[in-house]
C-alpha cells in the first residue's frame, strides 16, 4: 500500500471512529491547579567524578563555545561513565538517531537493540538505512546491524516506538512532528530478537505522534499532540491488540496529548497534556483495561497539575521508592527562555499530584543563559541545553533515573531520595558534524529515552548526529537498592 492511499485509509478510519458516543473528553474549561509549596527551581548536585573521567569545563551540562574552539568538545565529556560500544551509519549525511532506545531479550537468551533513525522525517531517507534499526548485541562491545524494519509506522515512528517486554512485541504507529495517519505496525520478537516477524500494518492508530503501551502488552495508545481543530479535541487512542494480527480500535478519548505510560495494572494512564490541559493528566483507562461494554469510557482523575517552570510535558513514568507511589516526569524543550527539565512528583492522592523535587542543571538556570548564549546550539529552537526523555531501569526501587538532555547528553541522577535527587553520572558524545543536518557550528542531539542493561551497570541511548551508544556507569555511581 503507498503513502497515499495510507493516509486516505487512516482518514477514513478517523471519520468512522469519531463518531464513537465515547469520545468524550474532558471539560476543555477544566481547571488546572499548581502544586502547594513548589520545591526550589534549582540544580540538583553536580556528579562527582571518579577516575577515568573527562569533565566538563564549565556549568553543569555546558558545552561551551570555548571548548568548541579549542577543540575540547571533539573528545566529548564523561563523569562516571565509559564508552561500551556504538553503532553509526556509514558515510550517512542526515540525521542517525531519533527519540527511542529499546532492549530486548529473546527465548533463547540473545540480546537486541531497537531504535529510530530520524528527528525528522524524511531526514534520513536519503541514507543507506532508515526507520528502526535492529542491532544484534551479542557483544554490545560491537553492536551489529541485523536490519532496519522500513514498514510505514517503522519508517517514520517519531516519538512512537515502544516495547512491551512481557509479549514481546515491538510497536509504532506512523507519525510526524505535528500529526500522521495513525498506521500502527506490531512486530514479534519472541522467536528470534535479531529477526522481527511483522504480524500487522495497519491504519487502527487514528492519528500519532507519541504513544504508550499497558505492562500486559494488549492495548496500544497512540496520542496526537495536535488535533484536527489545534485547539482542543485532541486523538488519544486505545487499539486492541491482544491479538496482534489483527489490531483494531476500542475507544477514542478527545484531549490534546504528548506522550503517556501506563500503570502497572493498566487501569492508570499518566498523560503530558497539551492544549487546555497542558501538565499531567491522570485518566481512568480502567474500561479500556478491562474491555468494558462495547465502547470502554476513559475519563479524568482530578484535575491537570501544572508547574511554575513548565515548558511542553513529555512524559511521566510510575514509580514506586519504599511502597510509595511516584511519577518521573520530563519537559521537552524551552532552551534560553523557560526550561522545564525534569522532576519527581507524588501521586499518593492521585487526585492531588504534588510536584516534590526538580531535576536539573546548571544550564537550566536562567542566571546562566547570558554566559551560554553564544554555546554552540545552546539557542536553536529544537535543540538547546534542555530536556526531552528520561527512563529508569526498573519501576520499583529504580536506584537511578536517566535523561537525554540534548546539548547537554545523557545525565543520570540518584532518586533513592525523591525529595533530594543528586546527578552522579554522564555521557556526552563527542562533537562532529554531520553533512547536511547539522546545525552550524556542531552540537550534540541526545533526544532518546534510554534503554538500560541494569546486570551490566549499561544504559543505551541515541544522539540525533552521532548515533546509537551502550555506556557503562563506572566509580560505583550506579548505586546498589
Amino acid at each position: 500500500m503507498n503513502r497515499t492511499l495510507l493516509i486516505i485509509s487512516a482518514l477514513s478510519l478517523f471519520t468512522v471512529v469519531a463518531g464513537f458516543s465515547a469520545c468524550s473528553g474532558p471539560d476543555d474549561a477544566a481547571v488546572s491547579v499548581a502544586p502547594p509549596a513548589a520545591p526550589a527551581l534549582k540544580a540538583s548536585p553536580r556528579a562527582v567524578c571518579g577516575p577515568g573521567s573527562r569533565p566538563e569545563t564549565g556549568f553543569q551540562g555546558q558545552v561551551s563555545k570555548a571548548d568548541h574552539d579549542s577543540g575540547r568538545a571533539k573528545e566529548g565529556y564523561t563523569c562516571n561513565t565509559e564508552l561500551v560500544g556504538k553503532y553509526d551509519i556509514p558515510n550517512a549525511i542526515g540525521t542517525v538517531g531519533g527519540f527511542k532506545v529499546e532492549r530486548y531479550v529473546d527465548q533463547a537468551g540473545r540480546e537486541c537493540a531497537y531504535y529510530d533513525t530520524t528527528l525528522l522525517f524524511p531526514s534520513n531517507v536519503f541514507d543507506t538505512q532508515a526507520g528502526v534499526n535492529v542491532l544484534d548485541m551479542s557483544d554490545p562491545s560491537k553492536p551489529v546491524l541485523s536490519k532496519p524494519l522500513v514498514t510505514p509506522a517503522m519508517d517514520s515512528p517519531h516519538e512512537t516506538l515502544v516495547l512491551n517486554q512481557k509479549r514481546g512485541l515491538l510497536v509504532a504507529v506512523s507519525s510526524t512532528l505535528a500529526t500522521a495517519p495513525g498506521i500502527v505496525d506490531i512486530y514479534d520478537l519472541t522467536q528470534d530478537c535479531r529477526n522481527p516477524t511483522l504480524k500487522a500494518s495497519a491504519p487502527v492508530g487514528l492519528l500519532g505522534h507519541e504513544s504508550g503501551i499497558s505492562p500486559d502488552g494488549n492495548t496500544f495508545y497512540t496520542a496526537s499532540f495536535y488535533s484536527p481543530d489545534q485547539y482542543s479535541v485532541g486523538a488519544l487512542t486505545a487499539v486492541d491488540i491482544s491479538n496482534p494480527m489483527q489490531p483494531r480500535p476500542l475507544t477514542v478519548f478527545n484531549m490534546r496529548s504528548h506522550g503517556l505510560s501506563l500503570s502497572n495494572d493498566g487501569n492508570r494512564a499518566y498523560v503530558a497534556g497539551a492544549g487546555a490541559h497542558k501538565g499531567l493528566v491522570i485518566l481512568d483507562t480502567s474500561q479500556v483495561q478491562s474491555r468494558t461494554g462495547t465502547i470502554p469510557t476513559i475519563s479524568q482523575i482530578g484535575t491537570t497539575l501544572t508547574w511554575d517552570s513548565m515548558s511542553t510535558p513529555q512524559n511521566a513514568i510510575p514509580i514506586t521508592i519504599k511502597g510509595h507511589p511516584y511519577l518521573v516526569e520530563i519537559d521537552e524543550f524551552g532552551a534560553q527562555s523557560r526550561v522545564g527539565a525534569g522532576r519527581i512528583i507524588d501521586i499518593g492522592d492521585e487526585t492531588k499530584p504534588v510536584v516534590i523535587s526538580n531535576l536539573r542543571l546548571e544550564v537550566h538556570d536562567p542566571a546562566n543563559f547570558a554566559a551560554q548564549a553564544n554555546d554552540p546550539g545552546a539557542t536553536a529552537p529544537f535543540q538547546g541545553y534542555a530536556g526531552h526523555y528520561c527512563n529508569v531501569p526498573t519501576r520499583v526501587d529504580p536506584p537511578i533515573v536517566a535523561c537525554s538532555m540534548i546539548v547537554s547528553g545523557l545525565r543520570v541522577f540518584d532518586i533513592r531520595d525523591p525529595f533530594n535527587p543528586r546527578e552522579v553520572a554522564y555521557f556526552n558524545a563527542p562533537v562532529n558534524p554531520r553533512v547536511i543536518t547539522q546545525p552550524s557550528p556542531a552540537s550534540n542531539y541526545a533526544m532518546a529515552s534510554p534503554a538500560f542493561a541494569p546486570e551490566r551497570k549499561e544504559i543505551w541511548y541515541s544522539d540525533g548526529h552521532n548515533g546509537f551508544y551502550a555506556v557503562r556507569v563506572t566509580n560505583g555511581a550506579w548505586p546498589a537498592n
